[in-house]
């Protein structure tokens, strides 16, 4: 059953904009029934979806409100925030961004969506495409990371897996928050955003419009500006760009009361003057906010919009609901069960297990400290994010439970059954208070192996959790440092959404592992990587920075004309510190011993290949990214150092040779002219294959075009 014919002919105006109004439902709301408030509008059809509710039976009793108890029946949708899982929950997309594996990111969307949409649930607000460069912007956790092409591959991945299921078992997808959100001034949250178009095309836009190759059926404006012009009211890139250029034919959602915002951004006069900005622009649905309902009659009334501009909008939300079977059967994800609550399924603990284990980032290991040789005697768990199954969770956990999740104590004790694990929390994430470090400190000094586990908790990562300084928080570098005072040899886990600036941690560690938020199998997963269970495949995919000054510091960044070199003081560098960071882009330790052949670089009939053999000198077999980057040392537009073009994960056997294999089209030569159209130019490239961005550490080999005609062969 498709949408009824003649039922835009029979809405009145309220009807219509109901359909292009979101409400919050409560989150505090517990059996089969509807928020109080809620219910008249439901009833008189002025609201078109709700969010926040996630529990099938309430779910259920909303939608039989709105299907059978409306003059027309149109059934609602329901959207929740469903990021990295839904009651299962898997690492914060910024770890698994570090797994380099979209084959796992598609699997863990898709074990999403199932859950999700088993309690009712037909649109997830995600995937989080924002590029971000600046680590004290707190949704630096929410998304891909630092580069294009990862945003862009996990883009896919994800729009792919939260719809990859049967009608009743897939989510519609909202990627957001469209475009820049990531770049905002000094990494604080909802400020303002300047960039050049370069930069907006070359690295904001490319992920967003993979994301709508892939099938997204929504998108969601930024909160913030573009150069002056708020994302809700920009026409140019949600009519013209995302819609006229793109072929997108989905829905456009406004953020939390963003339409209403328009006045505080200084656009709007008032708020039918905020409503008709963003109706011109694009924008489909009204989250929260009451602009629509209050402020598209009075925008009628005054000529500022027009009825077709509404019943544009309607159409395409009616169409969503369509698409989604609602209209067939409204009740497709919500008919009751007949059964009790079913736990989480072991085959999703095994993801989520999985996941965790594979985004899991070794940063050092002196000695080879790690995995543990033989089970402890005697280990000292040391730090507030030692037992603190919520905090591993992180922010956005949906459905999530705390008494399911899995800590450090829980995972370690659960490896080890007969090993004295004495766990000291010493001090708390945040606050001053050090009365505990003594009996912090003496733990350490009975044991045999100690594990700190320091980091941010999970309040302090996601939206409207930016932070000026991001070293660690309260009193726990001074946790630390009395621990190394004991001299034990310490392995530190790290548990954030961001890099944290922490030197004294890396200059006296004997290990560092950035866990970031594993999810529900946290502990498991870090048991997995002690005893050696498992092989670190996780590398940075971000630039982890030594001191908040170098920020912002990342690959893509061009040389200039004075690039930095040591002993001159007139190149590009603080007089105080190297511009090297604490660790590169891709930076992550195996348990063996790796490294990279030259590239060998083959020219097909319409593609470059490129081999690159990868050694296991050691004795442990693995799996790790390889990463191609190029460079196009002379062009008309100067271009940056290093740009990622590909990478592929490579399983090796111990003492053996894998083989890397990437293929380069004509478009990984070009780049965007004056213009900002596509050009190819004839002339050098070096490709440079790593296991990081690490310079020193690249293995290179060098191509040059006479030239490459566009659906042609290349020519050398």
């Amino acid at each position: 059953m498709a949408v009824p014919d003649g039922l835009m002919a029979r809405m009145t105006l309220a009807e219509k904009i109901g359909q292009l109004t979101m409400v919050s439902a409560d989150l505090t709301v517990t059996g089969p029934v509807v928020k109080s408030d809620l219910e008249g509008g439901v009833r008189a059809g002025t609201i078109g979806s709700l969010f926040n509710l996630h529990r099938r039976a309430t779910v259920h009793a909303a939608q039989r409100m709105a299907v059978e108890e409306t003059r027309l029946g149109v059934p609602l949708f329901f959207a929740f925030d469903v990021i990295h899982g839904h009651r299962t929950i898997f690492p914060m997309p910024i770890g698994e961004a570090c797994a380099f594996d979209p084959d796992l990111w598609a699997q863990t969307a898709r074990a999403a969506a199932i859950e999700a949409a088993g309690e009712g649930i037909d649109l997830t607000f995600a995937p989080m495409l924002d590029i971000a460069r600046d680590p004290r912007w707190g949704r630096i956790a929410e998304g891909p990371g630092e580069d294009p092409l990862v945003a862009l591959r996990m883009a896919t991945a994800k729009v792919r897996g939260y719809r990859d299921g049967l009608p009743g078992a897939r989510l519609a997808v909202t990627p957001k928050h469209f475009v820049g959100y990531g770049a905002s001034i000094a990494g604080r949250d909802y400020a303002p955003v300047e960039m050049s178009p370069r930069t907006l095309v070359e690295v904001h836009l490319p992920a967003f419009e993979a994301a709508v190759l892939a099938g997204a059926d929504a998108i969601m404006p930024a909160f913030t500006d573009l150069d002056g012009i708020p994302l809700t009211a920009h026409g140019d890139l949600l009519t013209g760009r995302l819609r006229d250029t793109w072929g997108f034919d989905g829905v456009v959602i406004s953020d939390y009361n963003a339409i209403a915002e328009l006045i505080r951004h200084g656009v709007a006069a008032d708020l039918p003057d905020a409503a008709a900005l963003a109706l011109r622009a694009g924008v489909d649905i009204d989250m929260t906010g009451s602009a629509y309902p209050e402020g598209l009659p009075q925008a009628l009334a005054r000529g500022t919009i027009t009825l077709a501009q509404i019943d544009a909008a309607v159409t395409r939300v009616l169409a969503l609901k369509d698409r989604l079977g609602l209209f067939a059967d409204p009740y497709l994800r919500s008919r009751p069960r007949t059964e009790e609550e079913p736990g989480r399924p072991e085959h999703l603990r095994t993801l989520a297990r999985r996941a965790a284990g594979n985004t899991l980032v070794v940063m050092q290991n002196q000695g080879d400290v790690l995995p543990f040789r033989t089970v402890p005697d005697r280990l000292a768990l040391i730090g507030p994010l030692a037992d603190s199954p919520a905090d591993m969770l992180g922010s956005w956990t949906a459905a999530g439970r705390a008494e399911e999740a899995v800590g450090v104590l829980g995972g370690l004790r659960a490896a080890w059954p007969d090993a004295a694990i004495e766990y000291v929390r010493g001090v708390a994430v945040d606050g001053t208070e050090r009365s505990g470090i003594p009996a912090a400190v003496a733990a350490a000094r009975r044991a045999d192996q100690v594990v700190l586990c320091i980091g941010e908790a999970a309040w302090m990562s996601g939206e409207a959790a930016s932070r000026a300084r991001i070293d660690l928080p309260g009193a726990q570098a001074a946790l630390a440092s009395a621990i190394f005072d004991t001299g034990a040899r310490v392995t530190v886990l790290v548990f954030a959404g961001r890099p944290l600036v922490m030197p004294e941690v890396f200059a006296r560690s004997a290990a560092v592992v950035a866990c970031w938020y594993p999810g529900s199998e946290a502990g498991h997963a870090v048991a997995n990587l002690f005893t050696g269970r498992i092989a670190p495949s996780g590398r940075l995919a971000v630039t982890w920075p030594r001191d908040v000054g170098q920020i912002p510091i990342h690959i893509g960044l061009r040389s200039g004309g004075r690039p930095e070199k040591a002993g001159d003081r007139y190149t590009t560098r603080h007089i105080d510190m190297s511009s090297e960071p604490q660790f590169p882009f891709g930076h992550g330790l195996a348990f063996t011993h790796l490294r990279l052949g030259l590239p060998q670089v083959q020219i097909g009939a319409r593609a470059v290949m490129v081999r690159v053999a990868m050694h296991n000198d050691g004795h442990r077999p693995t799996c790790a990214p390889v990463f191609l980057f190029l460079r196009d040392p002379v062009a008309a537009i100067s271009r940056p150092v290093l740009e990622l073009k590909d990478f592929t994960q490579v399983e090796i056997r111990a003492g053996s040779t894998a083989e890397a294999r990437f293929v380069l089209e004509r478009d990984a030569f070009t780049y965007l002219d004056a213009t900002l159209r596509p050009i190819f130019e004839a002339g050098e490239f070096l490709l440079h294959a790593g296991l990081s961005a690490e310079p020193s550490e690249l293995r290179s080999a060098r191509i040059a075009f006479s030239s490459w005609p566009e659906g042609g062969a290349p020519r050398v």
